[in-house]
């Protein structure tokens, strides 16, 4: 007996209609898109490759790392600290606010993000200008190189952080965003997030290891 063959249309499997919603977030999936992944790994190879020149130049001035951290203020890296991590709490807020649709308070939490990550490069200002006047530059010794540099390089980082979130705030606020489609937040919070990761490392690096 030879085999049946389906040929009509209206069994065919190629007209079967298969709805996929591609926006629809799924359980267990990762947050944000791959672009952000990719970003977010090279991002994270520059700054192992950044620490460890770190750990080659404290193994080789050990003296430098000891007392370097001494004339750091301590009280600017803790705040720094603070501002990233309540920042990122509030991306977590904004996230869980725009899975309710709740399109307005997730455009505050953002928002209130991006204040909170803007006190980040004020603090930094401030803190250069005391170290400046403390005689702490980049001449100041192997130690200040490289906390300037590390620090300076998070903050550019950090910088791209900011635009990602007004970006994400003006696009929220003209209804993006909704339920059923929100990764533009989540890449940019899950980069926010790599940020606070990052400067989680650094803070200890230069302000309290010795």
């Amino acid at each position: 007996m030879s085999p049946i063959k389906l040929s009509s249309p209206l069994i065919s499997t190629d007209s079967i209609p298969v709805a996929v919603d591609t926006q629809t977030p799924i359980h267990g999936r990762i947050p944000g898109n791959r672009g952000i992944w990719v970003g977010i790994f090279c991002v994270l190879f520059e700054f192992l490759f950044l620490f460890g020149v770190y750990l080659v130049a404290k193994a080789h001035h050990p003296e430098a790392f000891l007392t370097g951290p001494d004339k750091l203020a301590t009280i600017a890296g803790t705040t720094i600290t603070i501002l990233l991590l309540t920042s990122g709490y509030c991306m977590v807020k904004a996230i869980n606010a725009i899975k309710k649709d709740q399109r307005k308070s997730t455009v505050r939490w953002i928002i209130l993000a991006i204040l909170l990550g803007f006190g980040y490069p004020i603090v930094k200002y401030f803190e250069i200008r005391w170290n400046i006047s403390h005689g702490v530059d980049a001449e100041a010794g192997i130690f200040y190189t490289i906390y300037y540099y590390l620090t300076l390089n998070h903050l550019v980082h950090v910088s791209w952080g900011l635009i990602g979130l007004i970006t994400v705030a003006v696009l929220t606020g003209k209804g993006m965003y909704s339920s059923e489609h929100y990764t533009g937040i989540e890449a940019a919070a899950v980069y926010w997030h790599t940020t606070d990761v990052i400067w989680l490392v650094i803070f200890p690096f230069f302000y309290i290891l010795r």
